[in-house]
């Protein structure tokens, strides 16, 4: 209830977000569409020419994949100094928290929305078109959203008593895109491993963002199903662990 109740708060703090990320960029947001463009030349580079990848489209391949990867990596970072970095919002005055965490992470949602949009021309220019499964989108990344958010309250209420987790963080996000099927096909997972890469959630994702967005075909059932309940689960999760650890947030702060 309280998303309603303070539904104009949240706006206010999204939009501030928005501008304080761009306001000092000389290009704005064209640096959130240069970045993966890049990253993607490069790796297109590498994985094309030195290890021969011969997957179709690789290019757009590699381009979903990047841009996918960036709203986890982009929203959980940003959210863990949510609640840090508005000490005032936390000692002065009384709101959810959760608040302030949900503003960062629409934030994070808008720039990959806008981001995901930058793709549709390019699939049309590479010849890879658009289908009518591209509808899906929305509802696949609302699940996403509901992964980030459930994340990100875990980790802005940890990082209140512990100011090294982004350091750790930071680690494990890059140990992540390469354990995530970003840069390479699932088809080379080797067999006796794959029930254990099949437990990042977020290869679920990635591989339905490509499939509506590159192969036009229907995203599983199973993958939609599984994608949703962990989602859930992380909501539940992170709003559990975030209403405990939050008690002591002005003492620590």
């Amino acid at each position: 209830m309280w998303i309603f109740e303070y539904r104009e708060l949240i706006k206010i703090l999204t939009v501030s977000d928005l501008k304080v990320k761009y306001q000092s960029s000389v290009l704005g947001f064209a640096w959130s569409l240069l970045n993966p463009l890049l990253m993607m030349l490069v790796l297109y580079l590498v994985f094309s020419n030195v290890f021969k990848a011969n997957q179709d489209n690789f290019a757009l391949y590699l381009l979903i994949g990047i841009v996918s990867w960036r709203f986890l990596a982009i929203g959980s970072s940003a959210s863990m100094n949510a609640v840090v970095g508005k000490p005032s919002l936390v000692t002065k005055i009384y709101i959810p928290r959760q608040v302030l965490v949900m503003s960062v992470v629409l934030s994070s949602l808008i720039s990959s929305i806008l981001e995901f949009l930058v793709l549709v021309p390019l699939l049309i220019i590479l010849g890879a078109g658009i289908s009518p499964y591209i509808l899906l989108f929305p509802f696949i990344h609302l699940i996403y959203f509901l992964i980030v958010y459930g994340l990100s309250l875990i980790l802005a209420a940890l990082y209140v008593y512990y100011r090294d987790l982004n350091q750790i963080w930071d680690v494990l996000i890059q140990i992540g895109f390469f354990l995530s099927p970003i840069v390479y096909p699932l088809s080379t997972v080797p067999p006796q491993y794959l029930d254990y890469y099949l437990l990042n959630p977020v290869t679920a994702l990635i591989q339905m963002y490509r499939e509506v967005l590159l192969y036009h075909q229907l995203p599983g059932l199973r993958n939609l199903a599984l994608s949703l309940a962990v989602g859930l689960l992380l909501l539940a999760a992170g709003s559990a662990i975030f209403k405990r650890l939050e008690r002591r947030f002005a003492e620590e702060i």
